[in-house]
C-alpha cells in the first residue's frame, strides 16, 4: 500500500481523527471505563494519552545518525496554570524530533493504524548470571595454580590468562576457561569473544629470570594489565558519568521530555550555571514548571542515547551530586536503544536548599514500563547502559502518587552522576610481589644479611627494582587492590604460625599454598584493602616443616593479621627520607 506525500495540515487532521477514534475504540479494549464525551477525561494507568504516544511513535528512530536539532534554553520564566489549556503540538513534535529524528509520514500513518488494532508486545523473561569473573594472570606458576585451585573448589568463575595453552591445559585441566596472551605485548589484550569481564583479579609470575628481562614483565607488563582491565574491575573513586569534578567536566546531551507529549502544558529544562554550583562552581540545573492541566503532571529531561553503550558492570550504583528542593524525583536507566521501552527506575527524595549526595544502588532499581512494574522483565544489566532520565513527576508507579507533588516552579541543580563502588570496598586486584623490593637502594643496609635477589639486584636485571616499581603502577591506578610481599617461598605444606609484617623489613620463608590461600582471603576482606605487606612462617630456613594428613591444622582466618595492617606503608619511606644519589 502506497502513499502519496502529507502536508503538516493533512497529518494533524489526521492525529486529530485517530486521536479521537482512541478514546472510542482503544480504551474499551483495554477495559477502561469511556465516561460520556461532555465529561471525558483522559484516563491514568494502565495506559493513559502519554503513554499510548509514546508507543505509537516507537518505530521512527533514524538508523543513520540525523542532523538533530536542538531544544532552545529557556532563559525566561516558564508559566503554566492547571485546567484545561491548549495543547502545544509544535512542542510535542519537537521532543519527538530532538530524540528521535524527524519521522516519515507515511510510515507514521502505517504505524498509528497498526497500532490501533494490534496489541503491545511482551518481553520474554530472561537470567543474567551477575557473580563475577577472575581473571588470574600467571595462573601456571607455583603460587598461581594453587589459588586457581582453591578459587574453583570454592565455586568462584575462573578464567586464566597464560602464554601456553598446551601447559595450562595440561597443568589446570582441560576445562579450564583461559586467555592465551602475553602481557609484555599490548596486542595480545583485548576482551573475550563473550566481552565477558572481571569483576577482580590476581596476578603471578614465575620467580625465576628467563625469557623477557623483568623491565618487560614486571614493569611495562603490569602497565599492559591494568591499562587492559582498569574499566572492569572499577575504581575506588568510581566513574563519572555526568557532571563537573575537581577540574574535569564530562558532558552529556539531555533534552526536554514532559507531559507535552500526552496533551500536557509542562515545561522544563537544562541549563548550565557556571557558578551556581556547590562552593561556587559550575552545574547542570534541572528546572521547569510541572502543571496537572490537561490531565498532566510531569516533567523530565533524558539523555540522547550514547553512542556506545556505557560499561558500569564494575560498579554497584549511581551516586548524584545534588541540591535539594524538597520534592521527590525519579532516575530512570535505560539498558535499550528503543524510544519506547521500560526503564529500570528508583525514586528519591531530596532535602531542601542543602548540597547532598544520593546514592541509587542498581539493586534498587525497579523495571518500569508505562509507570506500571514489568514483573518477569529482564534483571538489570549495568553493562549495557544507553541513557538517563531524571523526573519530577505526580505519579510514582503502580498507581501511586508522589507524596511531595506540588504544580508550580522547580529548581534541582545537579553537579555530578558517578558510578560508585559500595562500602565496604573489597579488594578488586591482589598482586603477588616480592620482599626486599625496596632494599637494594636502601642506605646503610648489610646486604651480606639479605636473600640472593636483594644482593644481586643488579646482575639479575634490576628485578627488585622494577617490582617495586610495578608495585607503584597499582598503588597508582585507583583500583582497590593488595600487593602481598612474600619471603621465600617453598613447598612446604600450609598451616605454620605466621608473621605478617610492613616496611619491608622482613626474611624468612613461606609456603605456596599458604600465599595462595592468603591472596584469596584477600579478595573477600575490606580489611586487606588497600594494604602493602611482607609475609613469612615462624618456622627458621633449616627446619623443614611437615603435618600429619590425619590430623591437618584448622582453617586459617586470615582477617586477624588484616585486620591489623596500616595504610601508606610501603618501605619506600626510608628511601624518601634519604635519598640515594644517582
Amino acid at each position: 500500500m502506497g502513499f502519496a506525500p502529507f502536508s503538516s495540515l493533512s497529518i494533524t487532521r489526521i492525529l486529530k481523527t485517530i486521536w479521537s477514534k482512541l478514546h472510542a475504540c482503544v480504551w474499551n479494549k483495554w477495559s477502561v471505563v469511556v465516561v460520556p464525551s461532555s465529561h471525558r477525561r483522559l484516563p491514568h494507568p494502565p495506559f493513559s494519552t502519554f503513554r499510548m504516544f509514546r508507543h505509537l511513535f516507537q518505530p521512527f528512530v533514524y538508523q543513520q545518525s540525523p542532523s538533530y536539532l536542538p531544544l532552545k534554553t529557556i532563559k525566561g520564566s516558564i508559566f503554566a496554570k492547571a485546567g484545561k489549556q491548549g495543547w502545544d503540538f509544535g512542542r510535542f513534535l519537537k521532543t519527538l524530533y530532538f530524540f528521535n529524528g524527524p519521522p516519515s509520514p507515511a510510515k507514521l500513518f502505517e504505524f498509528l493504524i497498526e497500532k490501533v488494532s494490534s496489541p503491545s508486545p511482551s518481553e520474554p523473561v530472561k537470567s543474567m548470571d551477575t557473580s563475577g569473573i577472575i581473571l588470574v594472570a600467571g595462573a601456571t606458576g607455583g603460587v598461581g595454580r594453587r589459588v586457581v585451585d582453591i578459587l574453583r573448589k570454592k565455586g568462584f568463575p575462573v578464567r586464566v590468562l597464560v602464554r601456553n595453552e598446551e601447559k595450562a591445559r595440561k597443568m589446570l585441566g582441560p576445562d579450564i576457561e583461559l586467555i592465551v596472551g602475553d602481557i609484555t605485548e599490548t596486542k595480545h589484550f583485548g576482551d573475550t569473544p563473550d566481552r565477558a569481564k572481571y569483576s577482580q583479579g590476581i596476578k603471578f609470575f614465575e620467580p625465576e629470570i628467563k625469557g623477557d628481562s623483568p623491565e618487560m614483565v614486571e614493569y611495562i607488563g603490569m602497565k599492559n594489565l591494568i591499562n587492559t582491565v582498569k574499566a572492569s574491575v572499577g575504581l575506588r573513586s568510581g566513574k563519572l558519568v555526568y557532571g563537573f569534578e575537581d577540574n574535569s567536566f564530562r558532558e552529556l546531551t539531555w533534552g526536554a521530555l514532559d507531559d507535552v507529549v500526552m496533551g500536557g502544558v509542562s515545561e522544563s529544562t537544562f541549563q548550565i550555571d557556571s557558578t551556581g554550583g556547590e562552593n561556587g562552581g559550575p552545574t547542570g540545573i534541572f528546572k521547569g514548571v510541572v502543571s496537572t492541566a490537561n490531565n498532566g503532571g510531569f516533567t523530565s529531561i533524558r539523555t540522547k542515547n550514547f553512542s556506545v553503550p556505557e560499561d558500569l558492570s564494575a560498579y554497584d550504583g549511581l551516586e548524584l551530586r545534588l541540591k535539594g528542593d524538597a520534592h521527590r524525583y525519579k532516575l530512570v536507566v535505560r539498558t535499550s536503544s528503543d524510544w519506547d521501552t521500560l526503564g529500570y527506575t528508583s525514586s528519591f527524595d531530596t532535602v531542601e536548599g542543602q548540597w547532598q549526595s544520593v546514592r541509587l544502588p542498581f539493586s534498587s532499581l525497579r523495571p518500569i514500563f508505562r509507570a506500571r512494574t514489568v514483573f518477569g522483565a529482564p534483571p538489570f544489566d549495568p553493562s549495557k547502559i544507553v541513557s538517563l532520565q531524571l523526573m519530577f513527576s505526580k505519579f510514582e508507579h503502580d498507581g501511586k502518587l508522589n507524596p511531595t507533588f506540588a504544580e508550580g516552579a522547580f529548581q534541582l541543580p545537579v553537579s555530578s552522576i558517578r558510578a560508585y563502588i559500595m562500602d565496604p570496598i573489597t579488594p578488586r586486584f591482589v598482586h603477588v610481589s616480592s620482599a626486599g623490593v625496596t632494599r637494594p637502594d636502601r642506605p646503610g643496609l648489610d646486604l651480606s644479611k639479605q636473600p640472593p635477589a636483594v644482593r644481586l639486584n643488579k646482575e639479575l636485571g634490576f628485578i627488585l627494582t622494577f617490582k617495586l616499581k610495578g608495585e607503584d603502577l597499582i598503588r597508582e591506578s585507583g583500583i582497590p587492590y593488595t600487593i602481598v610481599r612474600p619471603c621465600a617461598l617453598t613447598e612446604e605444606p600450609a598451616g605454620a604460625d605466621l608473621i605478617f609484617d610492613q616496611g619491608d623489613n622482613i626474611t624468612g620463608k613461606i609456603s605456596r599454598e599458604e600465599v595462595a590461600r592468603i591472596c584469596v582471603a584477600a579478595l573477600e576482606s575490606p580489611y586487606a584493602c588497600d594494604k602493602t605487606f611482607e609475609v613469612k612462617s615462624v618456622i627458621p630456613f633449616s627446619e623443614p616443616y611437615g603435618v600429619d594428613p590425619e590430623n591437618p591444622p584448622p582453617e586459617r582466618d586470615y582477617s586477624v593479621y588484616f585486620k591489623a595492617l596500616k595504610d601508606g606503608i610501603t618501605g619506600k619511606e626510608i628511601l624518601e627520607q634519604s635519598p640515594v644519589p644517582v
